[in-house]
């Protein structure tokens, strides 16, 4: 069985629809694929209808955008309530950070001599839940200012970068609860990649599990051999499940294709121990 957790539609930053990521999911040869779409669950209603057509397991999920000690980190919630209140309110104040972001983002961008407008980044945002950094990078790409995403945020958007704009992101250890709270399961997102690895020591990831953390996601094409073995080394300690992933963006990120990594069956089982349904 091929498990593949981490996957993104145009519903945020990736490039296919949630039905064409489920059918190419398909294609790939995999048997169980999760939509984890950033702060945002639009995208689970049509990829059920897909999965349930192309006969695929479709695991329902998100990626947020989280904050721990001043630094980005990123958390994975598997099958939470989509109606509970609590996790509805911080998810909106979380998108709205991103919306917020972009006029800001755009004047700084147009204050270097890059004539580039909202207009111009709405045209390839599509449908996404919001228009976030990718969109921004897309735009640019649109406008033969740089050749692909990745050097328009190294250029421009990554931190540091002289268009790069902070925003609203959640607490991490807030966050985990809501996800708890909310019947789901929390996991952490290559938690030794940029600048997370600077907060996410092993000390925290215990106090992290304390509060609800189920997993870490340590099979991700931005973690070294060494940081696999380190992070396997971790959960194991802690008695967290592992997961690996693509974290695949369609043609947005090249090189994460769909089941480039995966997560074990009997890992799956012990995370979505309560909808086992979902692995038969």
């Amino acid at each position: 069985m091929l498990i593949d957790l981490h996957t993104h539609s145009r519903r945020s930053d990736g490039t296919d629809s949630p039905t064409e990521l489920v059918e190419n999911a398909a294609r790939a040869g995999l048997d169980v694929v999760a939509l984890t779409d950033h702060d945002a669950m639009t995208g689970w209603d049509e990829a059920q209808v897909a999965a349930d057509r192309v006969g695929i397991t479709l695991v329902k999920g998100l990626e947020i955008s989280c904050r721990y000690g001043h630094r980005g980190v990123h958390l994975l919630g598997y099958e939470p309530d989509p109606t509970d209140a609590a996790l509805l309110s911080e998810l909106e104040r979380v998108l709205r950070g991103r919306q917020d972001r972009l006029p800001k983002t755009l004047a700084r961008l147009n204050d270097l001599g890059i004539a580039i407008t909202e207009a111009d980044v709405l045209a390839v945002s599509g449908e996404a839940a919001a228009t976030g950094r990718p969109h921004v990078a897309d735009a640019l790409v649109v406008a033969g200012v740089v050749a692909s995403r990745d050097e328009a945020f190294e250029r421009f958007l990554m931190p540091g970068r002289p268009a790069y704009v902070d925003r609203y992101a959640a607490d991490l250890e807030h966050m985990i609860r809501l996800v708890v709270a909310a019947g789901g399961r929390a996991v952490l997102a290559h938690p030794w990649t940029r600048q997370s690895r600077k907060v996410l020591t092993a000390e925290v990831i215990g106090e992290l599990a304390e509060v609800g953390l189920v997993g870490l996601e340590v099979d991700h094409n931005d973690h070294d051999a060494d940081t696999r073995a380190a992070l396997r080394a971790i959960a194991s300690d802690l008695d967290l499940v592992i997961t690996g992933s693509s974290d695949y963006h369609g043609t947005g990120k090249v090189g994460y294709d769909l089941g480039v990594n995966t997560t074990a069956p009997d890992q799956a089982a012990r995370l979505l121990r309560d909808r086992v349904d979902l692995l038969r």
